[in-house]
C-alpha cells in the first residue's frame, strides 16, 4: 500500500492557501494547526500565477518558506501542481488554449479551469510546472504526497480536441463501417464517409446523436487522464518514494470514468460536498463513501482511500450555505472513516478574505480560533487522533450496487420516456435503502467479481454489454440473489436499444416480458395491492415463468405485477418495474437481504443511527455508532470507545453523539 510519506496515522488538514496572507501570519496558522492536531495540508492547488509570474521565471522563495515552516511544525504536505488554473500570461499568449464551449464560444480567462487539455500549448507549460516544482522539492523533508491538478473535468470543443477525439475513435472502432453501425448514423442522415467528417457534439439544429454524445464523454475521461499520466511519470521519476493522486470530483457534469483512472492512481481521494441540509446529507455521504470504496479497490493503494475535500462547518445547498449544527463535522468525518477513508481534509484550512469563494467552508472561520468552528475542528483532531488503530480495518459488505459511469451518460446523452430519470438517483435510492435498513454494501461495477456478494442490486441498469448480462446469469445460476430495477439491461455498450421486449438483456433471467412503459406525472403516484405506492414509472409486465410479488392496484396498469420474482438456476431474481416509496424499497431489499442469508451491521440499531464494522480478518474489529437523531438512542453493543476510552455496555449515544468500540473479543 502506497500511502504519504512519512505519515502514520490517519491523516487531517486540507488546503493551505499562503499565498493569500501575509507572510506574518503565516508561523500563527501553522500553531494554529498544531494546536488542531493537523497532520497533513494540500499547497500550491491554486498558486500558478504566484509560482510562476512570467513565461519561464520561477518565484519559489515563498513557497520555501512555507513548507519549512509546516516542517518545522510537524505537519506533512501534499505538494499540488497547481494546472487547473493557468496564469494571466498563459491565456494572453496563448488564447487557442481557452477553452471553448459546444455553442462555439472561447471562454475567457478570469476564473479556474480556463484551459482546455488537449492544447499542445497547455499541456506543455504544465509538464514544465511540474517538472519545475519536482526539481525543487523532491528532497524537500516535508513532501509526503503530490497533487496533481484539481478535480478534472473540464470540457472544450476547439479544433484540437476534434482532431484529438477522431484519433481515439479511429483507435476504437479502426474503421467507419464499424464506428457507423455503434453510433447508428443511418438515422437522420448521418452516416459518415471520412474521418474528418466528425467532429465533437457540439450544439446542432435539434437532439444530438446519442452515440457521439455517449462516445465523446469516454474520450473526454481517457484525455484528461493522459494530461493526468504526463505529470504522473515526471513526479514519479522524481520522487519514485512519494505517491501521486489526484482529487476526483462528484456530480452529474463530471465526464471522468473515476473507476477506469483508480489503477493509476496511488491513492484515491475524492472532494465531497452533500447538496442536502436535512438527513439526506448523511445519506449522500455514506453513498459517496462506498463509492470510493469501490473505485480504491482497482488503485495500487487501495481499498484504502482518502477524503480529501469536505466542507467543515457548512452544507452548500442549492442556494443557500446550510450551517452544519453542532457535532455534525465530527459524525461526517467518522462516517468516512467507518467506510475506509484514511482521514479527513477539508476545503480549506483559513476562510479567504477576498475571491470567488470568500464565504466557502474553511476549518478557522473568518471568526477566527475563537469560534465554535474551530473548536469543533480541535476537537475532531482529538478524535482522529485517538482511532489511529481503526486503519488496520476494512469494511466487509455482502451486499452489492451495480455503478458504471457509462450507463449514467448514455441516459444522459439519451431522450428517455421520462425526463425525471436520473441514473445516480437511482443508484442513490437503492443505496439509501440499504443504508436505512442497515446493510453495508459495495459498489461494483460491471465485470468486478461477484462471487463473495449474496445479493446484487441493479437499479436503472441502462446500459449493459451482453458479456455482462452473462456474467450477472451466471451468478444467479450459481446461488446469487439479484434485484433488477426499471429501465435495466435496455440498450448494449453503444446505447442501441435490444430488440424483443424489455427488460432486454435481462428479460429471460427474470422471467418476465415488457412491451412498452407507462411513464408517470413527477406528482403521480399509483397503489400498490401490499398498500405501499410507486412513483416516475410503471409497466405492463406479463409473467414468463416469474412469480408475483405484488400488483399494481390502480391506474392504466391496473392488475399488471409490479414486483416479480424468478428461481433461476440455484439463485433468484427479483424486477421492480417502479420506483417503489422509500419505507417501501428499503422493505424489499430488506428481504431479499435476508432471503439471500445477509444480516445488518448491527441488528439491534435504533432507526436514525448508523452503524459500520470495520474489521481486520484477524479478530480484531470496530463497530461505528454514529446517532443522527434529535434523541437519545441506545445500541445493544459492547466494547471500549476510543473516543473516551471508557467502556460502554450497551452504548448510549446522546442527540448526534457518536461512539467508535473496540469491539470485546477484539484484541487491543
Amino acid at each position: 500500500m502506497r500511502w504519504p510519506k512519512g505519515l502514520t496515522g490517519l491523516c487531517y488538514g486540507g488546503d493551505y492557501n499562503p499565498e493569500q496572507w501575509p507572510a506574518e501570519l503565516w508561523p500563527e496558522d501553522v500553531a494554529l494547526m498544531r494546536r488542531a492536531r493537523v497532520t497533513l495540508v494540500t499547497v500550491g492547488v491554486f498558486a500558478w500565477s504566484r509560482l510562476e509570474p512570467e513565461p519561464g521565471r520561477y518565484d519559489f522563495d515563498w513557497l520555501d518558506r512555507v513548507l519549512d515552516l509546516l516542517h518545522a511544525g510537524g505537519i506533512r504536505v501534499a505538494l499540488a501542481t497547481p494546472t487547473a488554473a493557468p496564469p494571466p500570461w498563459f491565456s494572453l499568449r496563448h488564447p487557442d488554449a481557452l477553452p471553448v464551449t459546444a455553442d462555439g464560444v472561447r471562454l475567457s480567462h478570469g476564473s479556474r479551469d480556463t484551459y482546455c487539455a488537449s492544447a499542445p500549448a497547455y499541456r506543455a507549460a504544465a509538464r514544465r510546472i511540474a517538472t519545475a516544482l519536482a526539481q525543487r522539492y523532491a528532497d524537500h523533508p516535508a513532501l509526503a504526497l503530490w497533487h496533481v491538478h484539481n478535480e478534472y473535468g473540464t470540457t472544450c470543443h476547439c479544433e484540437y480536441v476534434a482532431a484529438a477525439f477522431r484519433r481515439w475513435l479511429r483507435e476504437r472502432y479502426g474503421g467507419l463501417d464499424a464506428l457507423n453501425d455503434a453510433w447508428t448514423t443511418s438515422f437522420w442522415s448521418q452516416h459518415y464517409t471520412d474521418w474528418e467528417q466528425i467532429r465533437t457534439p457540439v450544439a446542432t439544429r435539434y437532439l444530438g446523436n446519442p452515440g457521439q454524445l455517449l462516445d465523446f464523454r469516454r474520450f473526454v475521461s481517457d484525455e484528461l487522464l493522459g494530461a493526468y499520466l504526463e505529470q504522473r511519470d515526471l513526479l514519479r521519476a522524481a520522487t519514485p518514494e512519494v505517491p501521486v493522486t489526484t482529487n476526483y470530483v462528484l456530480g452529474d457534469w463530471v465526464p471522468v470514468d473515476h473507476a477506469r483512472w483508480s489503477a493509476e492512481v496511488d491513492l484515491v481521494a475524492i472532494d465531497h460536498y452533500p447538496s442536502e441540509s436535512g438527513p439526506g446529507a448523511e445519506e449522500q455521504t455514506a453513498f459517496a463513501a462506498d463509492l470510493a470504496r469501490c473505485w480504491a479497490r482497482r488503485s495500487p493503494g487501495g481499498p484504502a482511500w482518502l477524503l480529501m475535500e469536505s466542507a467543515p462547518n457548512l452544507i452548500l445547498t442549492p442556494g443557500r450555505m446550510h450551517a452544519k449544527e453542532p457535532g455534525r463535522l465530527l459524525r461526517h468525518s467518522l462516517a468516512h472513516v467507518a467506510r475506509g477513508s484514511r482521514g479527513a481534509m477539508f476545503f480549506q484550512w483559513r476562510a479567504s478574505r477576498g475571491g470567488a469563494e470568500l464565504f466557502h467552508s474553511a476549518l478557522l472561520p473568518h471568526a477566527g480560533p475563537e469560534s465554535r468552528t474551530f473548536r469543533e475542528a480541535v476537537a475532531l483532531g482529538e478524535s482522529l487522533t485517538r482511532l489511529a488503530e481503526v486503519d488496520a480495518g476494512t469494511v466487509a459488505a455482502r451486499v452489492a450496487i451495480a455503478w458504471d459511469a457509462s450507463c449514467r451518460w448514455a441516459m444522459q446523452a439519451t431522450v428517455l420516456p421520462s425526463a425525471s430519470l436520473d441514473y445516480a438517483a437511482e443508484v442513490a435510492a437503492a443505496h439509501r435503502a440499504l443504508w436505512r435498513a442497515g446493510y453495508p454494501c459495495d459498489l461494483v461495477i460491471p465485470g468486478d467479481d461477484l462471487s463473495g456478494y449474496a445479493l446484487l442490486v441493479l437499479p436503472a441498469l441502462y446500459l449493459v454489454s451482453d458479456r455482462y448480462a452473462d456474467q450477472v446469469r451466471g451468478y444467479v445460476a450459481g446461488g446469487g440473489h439479484l434485484v433488477v430495477g426499471y429501465l435495466s439491461g435496455i440498450a448494449d455498450e453503444y446505447g442501441r436499444v435490444r430488440p424483443g421486449g424489455y427488460p432486454g438483456a435481462f428479460r429471460d433471467l427474470l422471467g418476465i416480458r415488457v412491451e412498452e412503459f407507462h411513464p408517470l406525472d413527477p406528482a403521480e403516484r399509483v397503489p400498490l395491492a401490499d398498500g405501499t405506492t410507486g412513483r416516475l414509472w410503471s409497466e405492463p409486465v406479463r409473467l414468463a415463468g416469474a412469480t408475483v410479488v405484488t400488483t399494481y392496484a390502480g391506474g392504466t396498469v391496473a392488475g399488471r405485477p409490479a414486483v416479480t420474482r424468478h428461481d433461476h438456476g440455484a439463485g433468484v431474481a427479483w424486477y421492480v418495474s417502479t420506483r417503489l416509496d422509500d419505507d417501501a424499497y428499503r422493505d424489499l431489499l430488506r428481504r431479499a437481504a435476508e432471503r439471500a442469508g445477509v444480516a445488518p451491521a448491527c441488528p439491534a440499531a435504533p432507526p436514525g443511527v448508523e452503524a459500520v464494522r470495520r474489521g481486520d480478518g484477524a479478530g480484531r474489529s470496530w463497530l461505528f455508532l454514529l446517532n443522527h437523531t434529535a434523541t437519545t438512542q441506545t445500541v445493544p453493543a459492547a466494547g471500549t470507545d476510543l473516543l473516551t476510552g471508557g467502556h460502554l455496555d450497551p452504548v448510549t449515544l446522546p442527540p448526534g453523539g457518536c461512539a467508535v468500540l473496540r469491539e470485546d473479543g477484539a484484541a487491543g
